[in-house]
């Protein structure tokens, strides 16, 4: 790949040798910029089944929503199935391998992604749309044109201003799309397919990893007896956490209830719910949280170790340490395994007050008990499973590293930023 001359530090309006000004910005000349309706045979949309009078069966066709359309991929792992009639009747949208999806309709407008496999007899519904490429062009060179970030914000540019938002077939006809020459689509395709498979195989890397994991834990964690372990109240291992913040720790995370970790508390005088700042527990690293709460980050039941520094916890948590004789970076696994949450879980249906709020008071909490190892085991199984843990994290942080930097390539080829040799 080559860098054009003088691309670095260019004004936008400047002209630039070997590139022209469109309608989408600068491209290299020999590139063209053509519409939707240019390089497709068929740009359509299907139908809701509830209008045409069918319901959902056992087999049949297919039924493709915008809920399958993530992020570059088709997920049909929970198949819905309409009568082949309801296919029949769609015959324009009826699916091939190659075809390219993109949501038209609610929150994930501009997902998209390519039809890759045989899906047998498969639809679509009205808030998805089928963005088929003629033969003469690169069906994944298209297809990775809509997963670019700059693609993706042009089209939510685009949504109309209604009670849910929405583009039409008609946006997607009249489109612009940069097109180089088939070679160079050919090649970049190459290129950007080569950090999909690179992706692919550290996410299922990840995955296989992440099963072992909760396999190692519940082995080494819940066996009866595992590590000659008695049974112990949380109030004999632990002591409650009730220091507030005096106002001075302003450099503290903040948790919210709902929304877990949000930010520096410099930056909030007061939490969401007006409450002072000073009356919150002020919690430090490798000490425990208990959510009595309920939300999507910690739902009711989740405890939680604290990794960073310091953290600002509000009421709904309740906070504690453990003692100098246990180890508690085991008992942090042993939480995250949910053996205590089974244990609170009839305690915290019966403690729900009208307002929606749980709460499970101090004495319920630290009166539950809880197996506790010889030292020896819980340090050892600790360390076995914090360098399994550790792996998940690099990892993750690798595909991580291997999507940004996928993203950023996609803005620089499809745009001709930077050029490939053919």
């Amino acid at each position: 790949m080559t860098r054009p001359a003088g691309e670095i530090g260019r004004s936008p309006n400047e002209n630039r040798p070997g590139y022209k000004k469109t309608k989408v910005g600068w491209i290299p000349e020999g590139w063209g910029c053509v519409k939707g309706s240019e390089i497709t045979s068929l740009i359509g949309k299907g139908a809701s089944p509830k209008w045409q009078g069918f319901n959902y069966v056992a087999t049949g066709m297919l039924f493709v929503t915008s809920e399958n359309v993530r992020d570059g991929y088709l997920d049909v792992s929970v198949p819905k199935f309409l009568p082949l009639t309801f296919h029949t009747k769609l015959k324009r949208t009826q699916l091939r391998r190659g075809d390219i999806l993109i949501n038209l309709v609610g929150a994930s407008i501009g997902r998209s992604c390519r039809v890759k496999q045989d899906l047998g007899s498969a639809n679509v519904n009205q808030a998805v749309a089928v963005f088929r490429v003629r033969d003469s062009h690169s069906v994944p060179f298209v297809e990775f044109f809509f997963q670019a970030p700059e693609t993706v914000k042009r089209i939510l540019d685009m949504q109309v201003d209604a009670a849910r938002p929405n583009i039409s077939l008609t946006d997607l006809r009249d489109f612009q799309i940069p097109l180089p020459t088939l070679p160079e689509q050919h090649k970049i395709s190459e290129i950007l397919s080569a950090w999909d498979n690179a992706i692919e195989k550290t996410a299922a890397l990840l995955s296989q990893k992440r099963l072992a994991f909760n396999g190692y834990r519940i082995e080494l964690l819940q066996k009866p007896n595992v590590g000659n372990s008695k049974k112990y109240r949380l109030s004999e291992i632990s002591s409650e956490i009730t220091r507030r913040n005096d106002g001075s720790d302003v450099s503290a995370m903040m948790i919210s209830s709902t929304r877990g970790f949000i930010d520096q508390s410099e930056k909030y005088g007061r939490d969401m719910t007006g409450e002072s700042l000073q009356k919150y527990i002020l919690l430090k690293k490798g000490e425990f949280a208990y959510n009595r709460g309920n939300s999507k980050t910690y739902p009711y039941g989740c405890i939680f170790r604290l990794e960073a520094n310091r953290a600002l916890i509000p009421f709904v948590y309740t906070c504690f340490k453990l003692n100098k004789d246990v180890e508690p970076r085991y008992f942090r696994h042993y939480f995250e395994v949910g053996s205590l949450n089974r244990q609170l879980h009839p305690l915290i249906s019966s403690s729900a007050r009208g307002n929606g709020l749980l709460n499970i008071n101090d004495k319920y909490f630290f009166s539950c008990k809880v197996p506790v190892p010889d030292i020896a085991y819980q340090r050892k199984s600790a360390d076995f499973l914090d360098r399994a843990l550790l792996e998940i994290r690099l990892l993750e942080r690798r595909l991580e590293i291997y999507r940004l930097q996928k993203k950023g390539l996609m803005q620089k080829l499809l745009r001709g930023q930077i050029r490939v040799k053919v």
